[in-house]
């Protein structure tokens, strides 16, 4: 990837590095002069290239590695929708955003920034804040990778709820509108107070004008304060009781390898849960200890992650308060091919260290293990106060406020790893970038649709093979 003058990649180096010993105005004025390089009106067009893969092609290239008996239950979910296909195609995009014109100012990116991706999760101090979540793609990049996967997003999902194409549009406006916007006021900050600031849930709340639509948000954060794990997953989860406890199967969501015993851990598990304490703080490893591991069992999640191995452990402290974990595989990110190979080792030290620079805080259990056969895996709570927002059910109002909160949550996640003063000289105070992202995300839904209804004919035809959570 060729960078803009005046910007170099360092293979070791944070995305931040080359500039952040410069004033404001000399950054501001390298993301200024970007603008000649890549006027921003360029990225309102998307043109599939000549020898574009075919998409189905691409979601068997990301099928590799996967655990071959749910690979089809991962078509089954991709097909549903193209807005259940995107969130699946994390690699079909990053192939189509490597072919157009780049900044080449790097952040540390998601990699799979759509709006399903950002939710609101309790931090160490018992704060809830909303910020991005899922960061198993995260590498750097561009950042405009990550505001155009989230602008498009916005796009399908209107759609999905049946939304005008003037809602999508304009909830495509307010997105990225929010993104250029704070990043102009955290390219002001200090960069401590730029580390320490957090979109906690008073400050969201606040922003909400619609009086029903906050006492409804209030009222959910407040149910989902008072949840327990006692009284919420453990009976949906766990059978038996006290130190006898055990995961209850329900395939093909929750569910033991051929041969595994119930409450029976495989050493080669423990030997993996020996190496991901090391990846830990001491003063979090004596937190651990206070726990037993009793169980381990594979549970499906998400669309993308579907097919990847994903272990829930169930661990009870003497006094028989339990603690999940989850234990997610950590596979090679879609944009090393197109960003670069990650400089970490070990894929699950990738994904822990992107969490740590994008999220404002993280889970006191977020670590990382090497695994059997050549996998590697991170590790981190399976709930604690994790709040998932029904996207499904937006109407215009919800879909705009959310628009708003994402845009201004991946600001922030990407001006505490990249140059902000930079990326705000580049958006400018107009809303040129904003239209030309509004007319690029209408485009590339309509690129989806199309990849989609390829998918579902090969589904179709019994080319793909699926297999469907429920009958369709």
């Amino acid at each position: 990837m060729e960078l803009p003058e005046g910007i170099e990649q360092g293979e070791s180096e944070p995305p931040s590095a080359v500039t952040h010993h410069l004033s404001r105005a000399e950054r501001y004025t390298i993301g200024k002069t970007l603008r000649k390089k890549i006027p921003r009106e360029l990225h309102a067009t998307w043109n599939a290239p000549s020898g574009r893969p075919d998409p189905v092609r691409l979601v068997q290239e990301s099928d590799k590695g996967r655990m071959p008996a749910l690979v089809p239950l991962r078509h089954g979910r991709m097909v549903l929708s193209p807005f259940t296909f995107y969130r699946g195609a994390a690699l079909n995009m990053a192939e189509d955003l490597a072919s157009m014109p780049s900044t080449g100012a790097l952040v540390q990116c998601c990699g799979d920034a759509h709006l399903v991706n950002f939710r609101g999760f309790a931090t160490p101090e018992r704060n809830v804040i909303f910020a991005i979540n899922d960061l198993d793609e995260t590498l750097p990049a561009p950042w405009e990778w990550d505001v155009k996967r989230l602008a498009a997003s916005f796009v399908l999902a209107c759609r999905e709820n049946s939304l005008s194409e003037s809602t999508a549009r304009d909830t495509v406006l307010t997105c990225v509108r929010s993104y250029r916007e704070h990043m102009a006021e955290f390219s002001g900050m200090t960069s401590l107070d730029r580390w320490y600031f957090a979109l906690d849930a008073g400050r969201l709340l606040s922003t909400i004008a619609d009086p029903a639509i906050r006492r409804g948000a209030i009222r959910g954060l407040e149910k989902e304060r008072e949840t327990s794990l006692a009284e919420d997953i453990f009976p949906k989860l766990v059978e038996g009781s006290g130190h006898a406890a055990v995961f209850k199967e329900q395939p093909p969501t929750l569910f033991r390898l051929r041969g595994q015993r119930a409450g029976k851990i495989h050493p080669g598990m423990l030997s993996d849960f020996v190496r991901y304490r090391e990846s830990l703080t001491p003063a979090c490893r004596v937190m651990l200890d206070h726990y037993r591991l009793l169980d381990a069992a594979l549970k499906v999640v998400g669309v993308g992650s579907v097919g990847n191995r994903c272990w829930v452990l169930l661990l009870m402290d003497g006094a028989g308060d339990p603690l999940f974990l989850q234990v997610k595989e950590a596979r090679a990110s879609v944009l090393e091919a197109y960003a670069g190979k990650s400089i970490y080792p070990y894929d699950g030290q990738r994904v822990v260290n992107g969490h740590r620079l994008m999220q404002p805080s993280s889970d006191i259990f977020l670590g990382w293990t090497g695994g059997r056969g050549g996998r590697n895996y991170y590790v981190r709570q399976l709930r604690d106060v994790k709040i998932k927002f029904a996207v499904q059910t937006f109407g215009k109002a919800e879909m705009t406020i959310f628009a708003d909160w994402c845009g201004w949550s991946l600001a922030l996640s990407h001006a505490r790893s990249g140059d902000p003063s930079v990326i705000s000289g580049y958006l400018g105070k107009s809303d040129a970038f904003d239209k030309a992202l509004a007319a690029f995300s209408v485009t590339y839904a309509d690129q989806t649709e199309a990849d989609h209804a390829v998918l579902k004919r090969a589904v179709d035809n019994g080319k793909v093979r699926a297999v469907f959570d429920e009958p369709r």
